[in-house]
């Protein structure tokens, strides 16, 4: 019998992806993943409750569990990335750092360490083969599809890993946790970077990175506030501005990290919230085969509609794409994932 670890993480995702592969007859054993331990005793921490809910499945379900510590790993794989590139005037995203080295490397490292064959997620996305190449394709419910948070997932990952919940839409999985008696059946789902939870974003970061202020300026010069720190906005950030006034709101359009200026603009549409190119390195391709030059879809946030765009290549490890229409807030330290209809073919991270 073929021996799966599935990643219980307490939510009603990974729950339902254990109870499909039991029913399909596999060897299945669930793992939590203790990521993060810095303040686990705070009010803004769920990894007990988390915990607990994953152990309440597993014997809801009639699988062993394992509780396993990858906190020093994460913490120098993922959270010392995550501070540079802030402290670097970038908006990083660690949850796709995350991915492609903790739950699928350390993780999936233990689990083929104790004689698994798979590990399995409660990620929404596919998986397709051919001859000898795998793939991640979108899943079915375009609203949950994660391909975007996996795109730097390696062929040895994608090949041992399993996701069940491709072919689902989001209010089926619920039916059948409900339908089963799950007791996160009607668990609200987690959002957010995992670490972070539900604390206010500045409250966190001010625990490990001294504030810098400095002038806020319109792009002809005029001062209108003053910032706390370059690393605590985001390009196309409107909240906690503290700008006041008539007119439009206020938003972040660019960064000066040699005179520690922050430029903000008026309107949702001002044109330097606009941009048909983009340029990205640290290239991730799931193929492991670099696609041609020509015309693809992409996306540079997860929440943004796919934009149809020219690839082409700077040097081996630098992209330029040019979008046929001008995309909003383009953002240094996040990722563009490429598309080819329904393939996710990889990408980079967003340098200018």
């Amino acid at each position: 019998m073929t021996k799966i670890i599935v990643g219980l993480s307490g939510g009603v995702d990974s729950s339902v992806s254990a109870y499909l592969l039991k029913q399909q007859g596999y060897d299945v054993t669930g793992i939590f993943m203790q990521n993060w331990e810095d303040d686990d005793n705070s009010e803004y921490c769920t990894i007990k409750e988390d915990s607990m809910d994953a152990i309440a499945v597993a014997d809801c379900l009639g699988i062993d569990i394992e509780i396993i510590n990858f906190a020093t790993e994460y913490k120098d794989q993922v959270f010392k990335y995550f501070l540079d590139e802030y402290q670097n005037g970038r908006t990083p995203n660690p949850d796709i750092l995350c991915n492609s080295e903790i739950k699928f490397k350390a993780f999936l490292s233990h689990a083929i360490n104790i004689g698994a064959e798979f590990i399995a997620t409660g990620h929404y996305v596919n998986k397709i083969q051919d001859h000898n190449t795998y793939q991640l394709a979108k899943a079915l419910d375009a609203n949950k599809d994660q391909s975007y948070f996996l795109y730097r997932l390696n062929q040895y990952q994608i090949s041992h890993s399993l996701f069940p919940l491709g072919n689902l839409e989001k209010p089926m999985v619920r039916e059948i946790a409900s339908k089963i008696n799950l007791p996160n059946a009607q668990k609200k789902d987690s959002t957010g970077i995992c670490f972070i939870g539900k604390r206010p974003f500045r409250e966190f970061l001010k625990r490990y990175m001294p504030l810098a202020p400095g002038k806020m300026l319109t792009p002809n010069g005029k001062i209108v506030g003053e910032h706390i720190g370059l690393m605590y906005y985001t390009i196309g950030q409107r909240k906690g501005l503290g700008i006041g006034g008539l007119g439009e709101p206020w938003f972040v359009a660019e960064k000066n990290l040699r005179t520690n200026e922050l430029i903000v603009v008026q309107g949702h549409n001002h044109p330097l919230l606009l941009r048909k190119e983009l340029i990205a390195n640290q290239l991730s391709f799931g193929s492991e085969t670099k696609p041609k030059e020509g015309k693809y879809s992409a996306k540079t946030r997860y929440r943004m509609t796919e934009a149809s765009c020219y690839l082409s290549y700077l040097d081996n490890d630098k992209i330029k794409l040019t979008f046929d229409e001008p995309q909003w807030a383009i953002t240094p330290g996040q990722s563009v994932v490429i598309y080819d209809n329904n393939t996710c073919l990889g990408g980079g991270i967003i340098t200018k």
